[in-house]
């Protein structure tokens, strides 16, 4: 593997509980959902915005999706545009063009049309609230080769036979790497999100898509953020050997 490396995986197992297994097997879809709407699709839009510090909330926002009723557009509009991400995804196979098509969609109001669905030339640092850089993204020059390497390894792994674990170990670790990366001018993380449960998807199946993840690391969003800190400053340096804390989130949505 090139970046997708298995240095926590026996730590990873280790802690993995059991009830996790149990907790998949009990998804069923919500009773609101129909042909043209999703529920839970909903709660993966709204929560991962709320991350990235959209105000919407998850009533206003299924009585706008599920009946019709009219807010102002700015309120529910960058949602909508990930909704239709998650909808793609749904219908799609999990590859770097359809990747493409994914930001498209999301970042329709986020960013102006020529960045969208391309990988970004500019430096990229993120910072706090006070204007402190607390992470450098990797070089523009390298973005498309560790994108390509990146997926690379995507490829093997939809081409392995993986245990439950594994497959929760690497869906976790392709949002960690993906989000290091930080391959877009904007809406990496809701990207890193969505590319996650769509790896767990075309593993283990469409049940994947009722997991409350997104929702999860909004409740522990502050968890969410400090364990993404501790891999290090910039992406050259960072250490993967620090990242157990962020890996198990994800199967912690299970039983959250």
């Amino acid at each position: 593997m090139n970046l997708l490396k298995n240095i926590l995986l026996s730590n990873y197992i280790d802690a993995f509980r059991n009830e996790a297994i149990a907790g998949f097997d009990a998804l069923i879809d919500a009773e609101i959902s129909t042909d043209t709407f999703s529920f839970y699709t909903s709660v993966a839009s709204v929560f991962s915005s709320k991350i990235e510090g959209e105000t919407i909330e998850l009533d206003s926002y299924i009585k706008h999706k599920r009946f019709g009723i009219e807010f102002q557009p700015d309120y529910t509009k960058k949602i909508d545009d990930l909704y239709n991400a998650y909808s793609f995804a749904k219908e799609n196979s999990l590859n770097e063009n359809n990747l493409s098509e994914v930001h498209k969609l999301l970042s329709k109001h986020l960013i102006s049309k020529n960045f969208q669905g391309k990988y970004r030339n500019q430096n990229i640092f993120v910072t706090t609230d006070d204007g402190k850089i607390e992470y450098v993204a990797a070089l523009p020059e390298v973005v498309s080769t560790e994108m390509k390497l990146f997926f690379e390894d995507i490829n093997q792994l939809l081409n392995t036979s993986l245990s439950f674990e594994e497959t929760f170990f690497y869906a976790s670790l392709i949002h960690l790497v993906f989000v290091k990366i930080h391959p877009f001018n904007d809406g990496n993380g809701r990207t890193a999100r969505l590319l996650e449960k769509w790896f767990l998807a075309e593993k283990i199946g469409d049940k994947a898509w009722f997991i409350q993840s997104e929702k999860n690391y909004y409740n522990h969003h502050q968890n969410y953020y400090s364990n993404l800190r501790v891999l290090g400053l910039e992406y050259e340096d960072l250490d993967y050997s620090k990242a157990l804390s962020f890996l198990k989130m994800l199967v912690q949505s299970l039983n959250s």
